[in-house]
């Protein structure tokens, strides 16, 4: 199974674990660390909307509660035909803590691709206008 594999079947089955009683939008993330640890995350709903969090933020949060820096690649699964990539803030934490990684997208009918942050969020904020 190659990297990308790995991160695609750890998101898949976190999606498993998403808490979507809303949506039913359900969506699993799995972010490598350049130490090669995989961390997981689903999305969290919340009935107000604004509290939800998606799966790809709980990934870096959890890794980075955990001790963990340095990020290569995070895989996004959900079931669309359309793959569906990071929403705007999630875009924005991809960037701040993992940079220019590879954005993996994925859907349960084994459809894959791979794109560089950079493609997806071309003109990020960050510490460099602080």
């Amino acid at each position: 199974m190659s990297g990308h594999d790995a991160l695609i079947s750890a998101a898949r089955t976190a999606r498993a674990h998403a808490h979507a009683p809303y949506s039913n939008f359900r969506v699993g993330a799995a972010l490598r660390a350049k130490s090669g640890r995989i961390f997981t995350g689903c999305n969290v709903e919340n009935s107000t909307y604004g509290l939800t969090l998606c799966a790809e933020r709980v990934a870096i949060f959890k890794a980075v509660s955990e001790g963990e820096r340095g990020f290569d690649a995070i895989a996004v699964v959900a079931d669309t035909e359309s793959l569906t990539p990071p929403c705007g803030a999630c875009r924005q934490i991809i960037w701040e803590f993992c940079g220019d990684a590879d954005v993996i997208l994925a859907n349960l009918k084994g459809r894959v691709e791979v794109h560089r942050m950079s493609a997806l969020f071309p003109k990020p904020f960050d510490q460099s206008f602080l």
